[in-house]
């Protein structure tokens, strides 16, 4: 039986963010896709419908602000309210950030523009979520925010900074019925496009089997992070 709430996916692809679409889903949730292409969508959605789920995407660059609130009222209009918001930053186009010794006040402040798309998306969903008393937001984030990686450089400064926004916000939020927590990931996710990528060029990276999640797995501790509210944060560490 549909529970009538809608969760959105920002960052949809077919890794992790399909199997939360996926998981939240079989739950009753009808599911909103936001990515910035709409090249795989059909194969997306028809893989939702084929689960039973209820489902629509969107096509948007979560980086452009005005772009991304103008889709959330288009998902407004569509399933009438947004009661659980996946964020799944992009990984970094180009070349990945230097040694933190190396990294400049440009560096921090370009890694930190993958972060504020979370914020526009909590700015706009968090008061409807309030006012109801009921709502969840999902933010998946890098190791590297509670292991120190120095080769990673501002993305690690980038990654602890959005940990500790959900963290901040699972407090904060604490009486309000609206439950905020984080996914914590270090390693390759499968079906994902960056291991797709790793995993086609072996003679490079070599065998990273070892260094491998299951995103079934990771969007099952979601719905238990979601559903459970007794702590703020689910770890993975296929890293060692």
């Amino acid at each position: 039986m549909s529970t009538n709430k809608t969760a959105v996916v920002l960052g949809a692809g077919p890794g992790l963010g399909m199997s939360i679409a996926h998981r939240f889903g079989r739950e009753g949730h009808r599911v909103a896709l936001v990515s910035r292409s709409d090249a795989r969508h059909g194969a997306y959605l028809a893989s939702l419908a084929e689960a039973g789920v209820e489902a629509a995407a969107f096509t948007a660059d979560v980086n452009d602000a005005a772009r991304l609130a103008a889709v959330l009222d288009e998902i407004r209009t569509r399933f009438g309210t947004i009661d659980v918001v996946y964020y799944g930053p992009a990984a970094m186009d180009g070349p990945m950030p230097g040694d933190i010794g190396a990294a400049g006040p440009a560096d921090v402040r370009a890694a930190m523009e993958l972060m504020y798309p979370a914020v526009d998306a909590v700015a706009n969903v968090l008061p409807g979520m309030v006012e109801r008393g009921s709502g969840g937001l999902l933010f998946a984030g890098g190791l590297s925010s509670v292991v120190p990686m120095p080769s990673l450089g501002a993305l690690a400064v980038m990654s602890a900074a959005l940990r500790n926004y959900a963290l901040t916000l699972n407090a904060g939020l604490a009486d309000t019925g609206v439950y905020a927590g984080a996914l914590t990931i270090g390693g390759l996710i499968e079906r994902g496009d960056i291991h797709k990528a790793v995993t086609a060029d072996p003679n490079m990276f070599g065998d990273i089997a070892i260094a491998t999640l299951n995103p079934d797995g990771i969007a099952d501790a979601a719905w238990d992070l979601f559903s459970g509210r007794d702590r703020a944060e689910a770890v993975f560490n296929a890293l060692g």
